[in-house]
């Protein structure tokens, strides 16, 4: 009998071996400490009467820190409202068909609103990851673009929503990965190749923000397109909440395509594609050939009625008061505990363990009453494990003081002392 042929992957762009090999090992460890797999029960009224998102799994309290609603706008009344409002206006929950067959007027008026908001052109998606496997393919083969196929450079953190393409736009182009916002690297592609895409967080889920404004001069200089996903600033970031990429990028044109999404500070549900430049047919081959972006799985009412009502705070006062309180909690946090983030607008704080005591770190902390994620390979970099901390607008001065004080028990590093500071 014939012997039957096995497989050598390349692992040219993606090692499932060692991603699961390694990193399953640790999840594991989390779920049996109790910091993954939780299964969290609250009572709806305990978000809009405890500061805080406080839950009760198995008789135990605690205080979540690992919440990406910044603003606490998930929450808000109006939001809650608005999705129900939508709901009994379009007497719909899902409209089951391809956006470029049949479509009700919701998403467009989200997508109208969003579009004023931002001052760009705007396409809704039901999430980020689906709108990114719409593109990045789009931009490989040149019709997202000029006509010409560019070399697409990966950041080498790049989000895993984004990462996770490579094969596909590898499919199409040329692919290879740089070190993290390596600028040298970039230039030097743009001097060899007729045309160059980099693909990047704009803020990204570790706590930092991308050289934009040195991105602009390469995109000047060379005509670089720059894909960015600001999904953790949208809401946080900026008059009326634009983020950090709109807000300090002078290049918003066909040369910037930005996509965030509406699940952390913003609130609610789904995604936006947030353009500049294209033309009318340009928008109807992204909705047309950009996978899912045009399936029957498009952001059903609730979320859009939910969605206007988060851009209608937007426009008002309410909320740089939210932000202003996400910034003083993360200023009082930055007083207690120090992080290679502090000092930032960044809601995000890696609170630097081993990979050795992570878990156990986490699992005193929650027992005190505290949720905050380990992260560890392949979230991050093999040795440079940590706790991740995330700010809210909600949290209270006590909360945080408390927390603080936990996590320097278990390892953090205090804060230095003004006086220390001056010395």
């Amino acid at each position: 009998m014939t012997a039957r042929k096995t497989i050598t992957p390349t692992h040219r762009y993606r090692n499932n071996d060692k991603l699961i090999g390694i990193g399953n090992e640790f999840w594991d460890l989390s779920e049996r400490n109790g910091l993954a797999g939780i299964v969290a029960d609250y009572d709806g009224s305990v978000l809009r009467t405890v500061p805080g998102h406080e839950f009760v799994p198995d008789g135990h309290e605690f205080v979540n820190f690992s919440c990406c609603s910044y603003l606490d706008l998930d929450s808000h009344p109006k939001v809650v409202e608005g999705g129900i409002e939508a709901l009994r206006r379009y007497g719909v929950l899902d409209h089951c068909i391809a956006r470029s067959r049949v479509q009700i007027p919701a998403m467009l008026e989200l997508e109208n609103s969003l579009g004023e908001l931002f001052g760009a052109q705007v396409v809704c998606s039901i999430a980020a990851s689906t709108a990114t496997f719409g593109l990045l393919p789009l931009i490989a083969s040149g019709h997202l673009g000029d006509g010409t196929r560019p070399l697409m450079i990966f950041d080498k953190n790049a989000h895993i929503s984004m990462s996770n393409v490579k094969p596909v736009c590898a499919d199409e182009t040329e692919v290879v990965t740089s070190r993290h916002h390596d600028l040298d690297f970039i230039e030097d592609a743009c001097k060899k190749y007729a045309k160059v895409a980099y693909v990047c967080d704009g803020s990204d889920s570790l706590g930092g923000y991308a050289p934009v404004a040195e991105l602009a001069e390469l995109q000047d200089k060379y005509g670089l397109l720059v894909y960015y996903d600001d999904s953790h600033s949208l809401s946080a970031y900026g008059e009326r909440g634009i983020g950090y990429v709109r807000t300090h990028s002078p290049v918003l044109d066909e040369r910037t395509i930005t996509v965030v999404t509406l699940n952390k500070a913003f609130g609610t549900s789904g995604a936006a594609i947030v353009l500049d430049g294209h033309s009318k047919e340009t928008l109807r081959v992204i909705e047309r050939f950009g996978g899912a972006l045009n399936y029957s799985q498009l952001l059903n009412t609730a979320s859009v009625g939910a969605g206007l009502a988060s851009a209608e705070i937007h426009r008002t006062p309410e909320l740089k008061t939210l932000q202003d309180k996400l910034y003083g909690n993360i200023g009082l946090f930055d007083s207690l505990v120090e992080t290679d983030q502090s000092g930032s607008t960044f809601p995000i704080r890696l609170v630097p363990m081993s990979d050795t005591t992570v878990i156990e770190a986490g699992r005193r902390v929650i027992e005190a009453g505290f949720y905050v994620s380990p992260v560890f390979f392949p979230i991050v970099a093999r040795g440079t494990a940590g706790l991740r901390v995330m700010m809210r607008a909600g949290q209270t001065e006590e909360q945080i003081r408390r927390l603080c004080s936990v996590l320097v028990e278990v390892g953090a590093r205090p804060a230095p002392r003004p006086e220390e500071v001056s010395a």
